[in-house]
């Protein structure tokens, strides 16, 4: 029996679940202007364990959502995850946070473009397909109104920065859905028991976030 630890903070949502062969059994999240992780990770952390009636040491792995995102938010989260899994000697597990992000979106057809904001008109973002195939990797962009132009499938966006990009991403087949802004650990329960299956861990001494610090002007071909 897998019991895994998931731990998102790459955005403003602080979110931790606690997951049984790839099935959230609980999970715990707030999302606020002010960043509150330090304040609140542990608590939710303790607080799922002690609702659950899981020990620490009940525990196979800690899966973290390695970024791109906020720095502040995923240093407090790998943070924890190391210490967690250095005290437990259990394996690190990192998950992609668009990749996350992206699989709270349900659609039959069409492609998944999950964004994270930055600053200004700068995002973090990729494209998936249906089954959350990641078909365009993770890029750090300024979006301007030729950003995905020569996508001609419906595509849906999701994430925290759908005001500002609706106001110049208006081509018919984009379609923002304002339902799905944060990450959150619930959809990481799958994702980290399937690297927990395969034995996709990391270092826990030598393993970083995902930082993207270079920002791009997609320009018209």
């Amino acid at each position: 029996m897998s019991l895994i630890l998931n731990i998102e903070t790459a955005s403003k949502n602080c979110s931790v679940s606690l997951a049984k062969e790839g099935k959230t059994i609980l999970c715990k999240e707030m999302s606020e202007e002010g960043y509150s992780h330090a304040e609140k990770l542990h608590v939710f952390i303790e607080e799922i364990l002690k609702e659950t009636n899981t020990n620490f040491q009940e525990l196979k792995a800690v899966a973290i959502s390695k970024g791109p995102g906020s720095y502040t938010g995923l240093r407090i989260g790998v943070s924890a995850a190391k210490g967690i899994c250095y005290a437990l000697n259990i394996p690190l597990i990192s998950v992609d946070t668009l990749q996350v992000l992206a699989k709270q979106a349900k659609i039959d057809e069409g492609i998944i473009i999950p964004m994270l904001d930055a600053r200004r008109m700068e995002v973090y973002s990729a494209v998936f397909d249906k089954n959350y195939n990641k078909i365009m990797d993770v890029q750090a962009e300024v979006v301007t109104a030729e950003s995905y132009m020569e996508i001609e499938e419906d595509a849906y966006f999701v994430g925290d920065c759908q005001e500002k990009c609706k106001t110049v991403l208006t081509k018919p087949n984009f379609h923002f859905v304002s339902n799905i802004i944060f990450p959150s650990a619930n959809e990481m329960s799958a994702l980290s028991h399937q690297k927990f299956v395969n034995q996709e861990w990391e270092d826990v001494a030598y393993f970083e976030p995902f930082y993207l610090k270079d920002f791009m002007i997609t320009k018209k071909s």
